[in-house]
């Protein structure tokens, strides 16, 4: 396994397993790695010839008063799991290798950006798309991998592959949890053990509202209230949002129909948690 934070040197060993026939396949990360990105790791590796796992704590995500400084990071420990698992590069680019000093080109979109986390965080899913956006250039892979629980990520990367052409396929993965609920999260690691167990309550009220779903009820408002009577039962957790939108437009809905998103995101207590579940 070979590790790069090179631009050019990355561009160089992909396009040469390209011209061998090979297929790629790329996984996104911010790194402090787990479950979750094991998970699209193997996915990637069953359907590929070559992996590529990027490591990027992108700046240009994280708002003035985010957790950039503080979200976590251990390349040494990364690089051991990628190892493990049978990735071949690692792409673990600077900020100055990403962006010059004097960047100015953004990919943005409207739409889908502007409910969920694009309310809370409006700088976020600029940086989201402008980086994914890098990395497909850089990274010219036949697949890329993204977890369900960034669900509103996930729809906008597809859309956004499809409205600019990008010549690769999305693939989107389940959500990885622990054996008691909890999404598996890097920014898990941020609670405390009384914050830890107060955290499941995201998966308490999305499990009560996916039995909602299952025995008939549509009343988004209904399942909205049934989630927010059962967050509010804990102490330590501060809501940010509580929606029911379609998962292709990412826009609110009264009744579900078709492929509905069913999006939490959470404060407990300084610690921003999001999970969801999608209903079809």
């Amino acid at each position: 396994m070979k590790i790069s934070g090179n631009i050019n040197e990355t561009r160089t060993i992909v396009k040469e397993w390209k011209q061998q026939g090979l297929k790629v396949g790329l996984v996104p990360t911010m790194g402090y790695l787990h479950e979750g990105h094991l998970s699209l790791i193997r996915r990637a590796k069953a359907e590929n010839d070559r992996v590529v796992v990027s490591i990027f704590v992108n700046p240009m995500q994280f708002g003035p008063t985010e957790d950039l400084a503080s979200y976590p990071r251990d390349l040494d420990r990364d690089a051991g799991l990628c190892e493990n698992e049978g990735v071949d590069l690692i792409f673990h680019p600077e900020p100055s290798e990403m962006y010059e000093s004097d960047f100015c080109s953004y990919v943005d979109m409207s739409g889908l950006t502007e409910e969920l986390c694009g309310k809370s965080r409006p700088v976020h899913f600029r940086g989201v798309q402008t980086v994914v956006s890098k990395l497909f250039h850089i990274i010219p892979a036949d697949h890329a991998y993204f977890g369900q629980k960034d669900a509103q990520q996930l729809a906008i990367i597809k859309r956004m592959v499809r409205d600019l052409n990008f010549d690769i396929e999305i693939v989107g993965c389940p959500i990885v949890r622990e054996e008691d609920g909890l999404a598996k999260s890097s920014r898990n690691t941020y609670l405390n053990k009384e914050e830890r167990q107060a955290a499941l309550i995201l998966s308490k009220s999305l499990k009560a509202a996916k039995e909602l779903t299952e025995n008939g009820e549509k009343d988004a408002e209904k399942i909205i209230s049934c989630i927010r009577n059962i967050i509010h039962t804990e102490p330590l957790a501060r809501t940010d949002y509580i929606e029911v939108v379609d998962f292709d437009t990412i826009k609110p809905v009264k009744t579900i129909k078709g492929t509905t998103l069913i999006a939490i995101a959470v404060y407990i207590g300084k610690t921003r948690l999001i999970d969801n579940i999608i209903t079809a």
